[in-house]
């Protein structure tokens, strides 16, 4: 028996994946305390689940999968950098994602509420669907005032809209030049 620490998440369209890319190209200079996201690791998170008891694994997917088989593919809208808790002072930078049919926040709901029932910790605050881009790293725990500067330049800026038809169990293995991550299990949302 060993743990892996593990997180759900959403994979990003190629189309939307690419325009965060570029985002943060923009966005990022050196030395300016923020750790950017790579952009092979960009993705939506719906859950941090922490270290998973490998044994833990399938009931985990089983939850996922009884979830989606409740809703058929759905759109998100990726539009609007900001930060968290608020852009005047973040210590996360993202972009918004809308969810017009509200089933990204009703999936992570039931997520949140299944999960707990076999002994995960639930997430003390409301779900706010957002791809993270950075996080400020160091002592302040805030972004600088440049940072906050060139994000409000991009505060309507839209990387598009995604159909969101799969959503995935991810390992997160720490490394010295980040983390790097690897899918466990992939569930295909059923077209109803």
């Amino acid at each position: 028996m060993h743990t892996i620490r593990s997180f759900i998440a959403i994979p990003l369209s190629p189309q939307v994946a690419h325009n965060a890319t570029r985002l943060v190209e923009k966005l990022s200079h050196p030395n300016d305390g923020i750790r950017w996201v790579p952009s092979d690791n960009l993705h939506l998170t719906l859950k941090f689940l922490g270290d998973v008891d490998n044994t833990e694994v399938p009931k985990v997917c089983k939850i996922i999968r009884n979830i989606t088989t409740d809703y058929p593919p759905f759109e998100l809208d990726f539009a609007g950098v900001g930060g968290l808790p608020n852009l005047d002072r973040p210590r996360v930078l993202c972009v918004h994602a809308a969810d017009p049919t509200g089933s990204l926040c009703e999936i992570v709901a039931k997520l949140e509420t299944e999960l707990a029932d076999i002994g995960f910790k639930p997430e003390p605050r409301d779900y706010r669907p957002h791809l993270t881009l950075g996080r400020t790293k160091g002592g302040s725990r805030r972004a600088n005032s440049d940072v906050i500067e060139r994000m409000k330049e991009f505060s309507q800026l839209r990387l598009g809209t995604m159909e969101v038809d799969t959503i995935e169990l991810i390992a997160s293995f720490l490394e010295k030049k980040g983390p790097s991550y690897q899918v466990m299990d992939t569930i295909e949302f059923e077209e109803n």
